[in-house]
């Protein structure tokens, strides 16, 4: 039998977290207003609105309506247009009422009672009968426990389910350190050279757990200093100077290369097959520019203010509660839509040419604009000392095979994101989209070319030695991952799954079922610690500066870092939450990677308004950020809006289109005579009732004509 060092979180060493929330959370309170049943008005007024109402009030004692409120709250009663009962028929008084000695013992003695009773004794008399059967000692020990916490999003995640068996526990406290099983030496950890603690490991993967010490390091020593000054790197406050920083001219002018080269490609590619009529949107293509482009993107940002279902109805000009006649002022819905149909960001002629594993040739179409994002947040921001690593998720119910399903997120399936955000604010400085993983090549002398480990130090690369504090829930977390980020600069903080490489044996055997609520038990390896939490769920989390301190607050006692975890681990969540107001991406469209696209130009406008947080002198809110960037695009680049010419490809393709279209022979002249001329067929020579109007000969439309032209 195993023997675990269980212990009452009561009995913890006290310690404060040191996280502070933005906004402290609010619990609801009871809100007196003016009391007035049925036939009869009764103000009620309370001399404190702190004070929960009395259980009289509730509970009617007489036939006159009139409730019995306790007097030690200070409730005044002013009873007016009462109805009294007929002489005739006298109504007698049901006494509810204890004698004024004599408290309620029993249900018997109520008859006798001749006073108002007691919020005790009407909770006694409501709940009669719905007591426990526990003992007294049952009793004392339920009262005993701690209030369940709800645990947060991240925390809950695929966490353990114990096997409901019982197991005889032996509770006795270890009294030497555990130490289990420890692999071979592979790589030499290095020392962090922001602080020294005295916790240098030796190796990456060996770890002597023990118990913690009675005489804990404070967090605050162990903690890595933070040695950066965070904030904006531009004295920027404009929103539409913060929005052109991120979208710069020569990637817009990328862009429009892009878009004009697809229009041409795709006009072509439609004549080839045949697909090309004189009616089709492309004939009416121009080549656009920059201006243009910004004043579609202002449109999109448009989009997510005034929200509807349909792009159409963004064009409605009838004289109705429905009519936005601001959009047709800009750009007509056809030349929308077509620009809508040609945004390209990519040659997709160079995907033959280049030599690219799976997942980055799923992305190679909005692959620069990944790149060019990633570039200008980090570049634009620095962030402060606590960042969170979570996932995002952005709803494609359409097939894809790179779609996630994630049922606790709000998209539950779609395309999924790895950010990097900033805790208090939300604000994105790097992402990478989940593409499935590349080929495993792991390689032995370094274990963190794993996929998992080596997504997490990409994504913090240029970080280093800095003091940051990287929140992660327990997808990404295991010890050894935590020594490599103390090694290189960072603390590591998060939820835990015991089943992971390295985690103590005893923790990982500890089922839910061999754990009261409230109790607690971990391991340190000096620079790492392990603990489990019993609260609703079992609770494993990792910390490399936490310990296993906790602090009481309303009453509830927790882990600081439980406490700490639930404040900087939203960074995500919170950035999503900001987005969700302003659904730009939520127009239907076919093509996954520009849906894509509208998601990552609404996280730069989010960024922005970030940015324009902490340096301007009037801050304005979001809404009115996103209206006043939106009016200064529209402004700003409408008017250099200048006609366009036809491109010569296009030129050519709308001429032919004009010219070799097909038609129907007339009917026969015969009295109501259904039936054409028919005619051989040039290419088959079947006979048919359809011929081309500029060459003047009979040909079959869905199989002869494109043979006939080629």
């Amino acid at each position: 039998m195993e023997r675990f060092n269980l212990i009452a979180i009561e009995d913890l060493p006290a310690g404060e977290p040191i996280e502070q929330a933005l906004t402290e959370r609010s619990k609801r309170s009871w809100n007196p207003r003016n009391y007035e049943p049925d036939g009869e008005d009764i103000p009620v007024i309370l001399s404190s609105p702190a004070i929960p109402p009395s259980p009289a009030m509730y509970v009617e004692c007489g036939g006159s309506g009139t409730s019995t409120p306790s007097s030690r709250y200070n409730i005044q009663i002013s009873v007016h247009g009462s109805r009294s009962p007929s002489p005739s028929h006298k109504r007698v008084r049901r006494s509810l009422c204890p004698d004024q000695e004599h408290d309620i013992t029993n249900r018997d003695s109520i008859s006798s009672l001749r006073r108002p009773l007691r919020d005790s004794e009407i909770c006694y008399l409501l709940h009669y009968g719905s007591d426990d059967d526990y003992s007294d000692d049952e009793s004392q020990n339920d009262n005993d426990e701690i209030v369940p916490m709800i645990i947060p999003r991240a925390a809950g995640i695929l966490m353990d389910t114990p096997d409901d068996e019982e197991i005889e526990i032996d509770t006795a406290a270890a009294t030497k350190p555990l130490v289990t099983s420890s692999s071979p030496s592979i790589i030499s950890a290095p020392t962090s050279p922001a602080r020294d603690t005295g916790m240098k490991p030796s190796h990456f993967f060996e770890f002597d757990w023990g118990t913690f010490p009675d005489s804990p390091i404070p967090p605050t020593e162990r903690r890595e200093s933070f040695k950066e000054h965070s904030g904006p790197t531009v004295a920027v406050s404009d929103p539409y100077e913060i929005f052109r920083l991120i979208w710069d001219q020569e990637f817009m002018e990328f862009i429009v290369q892009e878009t004009n080269r697809y229009a041409q490609q795709l006009a072509a590619e439609m004549l080839d097959g045949g697909e090309l009529q004189a009616s089709s949107r492309i004939t009416e293509w121009k080549e656009t520019n920059v201006d243009e482009l910004l004043v579609f993107f202002g449109i999109l940002l448009a989009m997510g203010i005034v929200i509807k279902n349909r792009v159409e109805e963004y064009w409605n000009t009838e004289q109705n509660i429905f009519s936005t006649p601001g959009f047709k002022v800009y750009m007509s819905l056809r030349r929308f839509q077509l620009l809508s149909r040609c945004l390209h960001f990519n040659n997709s002629e160079n995907l033959r040419n280049l030599n690219l594993d799976p997942s980055q040739a799923k992305l190679f179409k909005v692959e620069p604009v990944i790149s060019h994002l990633n570039s200008k947040f980090t570049e634009l921001y620095i962030m402060k000392q606590n960042i969170a690593l979570d996932e995002s998720l952005l709803q494609w119910k359409g097939w894809l095979n790179i779609n996630q399903f994630i049922p606790n997120k709000a998209a539950a399936v779609g395309i999924k994101t790895y950010e990097i955000c900033e805790s208090q604010t939300g604000y994105l400085w790097r992402f990478k989209i989940h593409a499935h993983k590349a080929s495993p090549t792991v390689s032995e002398a370094d274990p963190f070319t794993a996929s998992t480990p080596a997504l997490v130090l990409n994504l913090i690369k240029g970080l280093e030695h800095k003091g940051y504090t990287l929140w992660m829930d327990n997808f990404y977390n295991s010890p050894a991952l935590a020594r490599k980020l103390k090694s290189i600069g960072f603390d590591c903080v998060g939820t835990l799954r015991t089943n992971r490489k390295y985690v103590p044996t005893e923790l990982t055997n500890l089922k839910k079922s061999q754990m009261k609520p409230g109790q607690v038990v971990g391991y340190t390896s000096g620079d790492v610690d392990c603990i489990i939490w019993r609260d609703q769920n079992r609770v494993a989390t990792i910390s490399t500066y936490h310990g296993n301190a906790v602090s009481t607050k309303n009453g509830v006692t927790k882990l600081i870092l439980i406490r700490d975890y639930n404040i900087c681990m939203g960074g995500v969540d919170k950035k999503d939450q900001m987005l969700a107001a302003f659904p730009i991406e939520r127009k239907r469209t076919q093509i996954w990677y520009k849906k894509l696209f509208k998601r990552l130009l609404n996280v730069s406008v989010l960024n922005a308004y970030i940015i324009h947080k902490q340096t301007a002198t009037e801050v304005l809110d979001h809404r009115g950020f996103r209206k006043n960037l939106v009016e200064s695009l529209l402004r700003r680049h409408s008017m250099k809006m200048q006609p366009y010419v036809f491109s010569a490809r296009v030129q050519d393709t709308i001429f032919e289109v004009s010219r070799h279209h097909p038609a129907e022979y007339p009917r026969l002249t015969s009295l109501n005579s259904t039936n054409r001329h028919r005619h051989p067929c040039k290419v088959c020579g079947k006979r048919t009732v359809t011929y081309c109007v500029g060459c003047d000969k009979p040909v079959c439309v869905f199989t002869c004509f494109v043979k006939l032209h080629n």
